[in-house]
């Protein structure tokens, strides 16, 4: 490596994405200590939300919303359906696709769960002025939209060395 070149933690860029990936981290293991009481977790939560804004949505569009495979539906489905919190039920038009909904217990969990989530990011977001969360927000969906579209292309084959 060169003398004069940066180090990756030594690049403002670098230290950015590091330090957007810890929050991330860390806001996600408290949030698991706070919904601990409601016996569910984040991946738990991210389903039930998309469950209470996307009602009847399908388990395909509910895994291409979440970024997940089929596998990882197929684990923390059965289980909420178990615990009484969300209902599989056939499409009416097409017998292959099953439709997601809340029960009433699911919508009374995902309901106080949204508070306690809202509530946690108040605390961490208290002192930053709406404009710099709304610009932080922007440029995260653009990276987003960058990622997706990076995902989407093929891969370039390798070169001849």
């Amino acid at each position: 490596m060169n003398k004069n070149q940066l180090l990756p933690w030594d690049h403002p860029r670098f230290r950015s994405w590091i330090a957007v990936a810890r929050a991330c981290q860390l806001m996600q293991q408290s949030l698991a200590r706070a919904l601990a009481h409601l016996d569910i977790k984040p991946p738990h939560l991210d389903i039930l939300v998309n469950l209470f804004r996307f009602e009847g949505i399908s388990q395909q569009e509910l895994a291409r919303k979440l970024l997940v495979g089929r596998s990882n539906m197929s684990m923390l489905l059965p289980q909420m359906e178990n615990r009484g919190l969300i209902e599989r039920r056939g499409d009416k038009q097409d017998k292959r696709v099953l439709r997601l909904y809340l029960t009433e217990e699911g919508r009374r969990v995902t309901e106080e769960a949204m508070t306690i989530q809202t509530a946690l990011i108040d605390r961490m977001l208290s002192d930053a002025p709406i404009e710099q969360c709304e610009a932080i927000a922007v440029h995260m969906e653009r990276i987003v939209g960058l990622l997706m579209q990076e995902e989407r292309q093929p891969l370039e084959p390798a070169g001849d060395q």
